[in-house]
Order: structure tokens, then sequence, then C-alpha cells
């Protein structure tokens, strides 16, 4: 039995080195603070749908009724479609936001950071050139299927 311990102990501690490596590497330590992030802010924002702009759609629609009291029924059970309305605002707020910051705003840098690297790129010589334009005939020599005649 004590054989088998053993020969457990290099697959035991290749096993904990594995997960010491993905637990303590930056990619999910940056996840875990991107959920607690995304989490205040999607407090925010339902703050913001909550108290501020389902409110001023209250004032803005007839009656004294607000938001969370809007509802209708059917068959002697309400359906409250006000709290639905909020959700959906909600969501559509946090995927604007995402998008924009996500999609838009890292785009924009990706680029910015592209074309700081591109500029930064040394000239080729005329060596370098040459060979590049032999590299390219080779290439397309191989592709169209000439076969090299000597």
């Amino acid at each position: 039995m004590n054989q088998k311990l053993k020969s457990l102990e290099p697959k035991l501690h290749s096993f904990l080195e594995e997960f010491k490596n993905f637990a303590f590497k930056g990619n999910v330590i940056d996840l875990a603070v991107g959920v607690v992030i995304g989490t205040a802010f999607g407090k925010v924002v339902s703050s913001l749908v909550d108290h501020v702009i389902m409110p001023t759609i209250s004032l803005i629609l007839p009656g004294d009724v607000g938001f969370t009291a809007w509802s209708f029924g059917i068959a002697g059970k309400q359906i409250h479609y006000g709290l639905f309305l909020a959700e959906l605002l909600n969501f559509v707020l946090v995927s604007l936001a995402v998008f924009v910051f996500i999609v838009k705003f890292f785009g924009w840098l990706s680029r910015v950071r592209g074309e700081k690297e591109a500029a930064k790129a040394p000239s080729l010589s005329k060596d370098q050139e040459l060979l590049t334009e032999i590299r390219d005939l080779l290439k397309q020599q191989r592709a169209s299927g000439i076969k090299d005649q000597g």
C-alpha cells in the first residue's frame, strides 16, 4: 500500500503545481476583479434605473402609481410589467456600457497601440528587401506547382 502512495506522489505534486499556476496567475485574479467590479457596476445601474429613470418615466406617464405598481390582472393574477420593464432597461443599460467600454474603447485603444507599433517598426535594408522578394517568389512557385529545374 505504501508503494501505491509513493507512485501517486509525483502525480499529486504535478496536479498541485498545475493548480497553483492556474489559480495564482494574473488571469484568475483579473477575472475575479472583473466580476467584483461588474457586480458593483450592475448595482449602480440598477439604482439608476430604479431610482432615477423609472420614476422619471412615471412622472411623464399619466397616473399617480409608480412603476413598481404597474400591472394588469388576468384570471385574478397580477402581472407586474413595470418591474419587468425596469429590469429590461437595466439590462439594456449594462449591455450598452459593456459594449462602449469593451468593444469601442478597447478596440480604439488597440488600434492606437497598433499604429504606434507600426510606426516603430524599422524599415528594411536593401539586403532584407531582396531576401523578402526571393522568399515571396519561392512561395509563389511552390503554390503554382512550378518545380525547380536545377
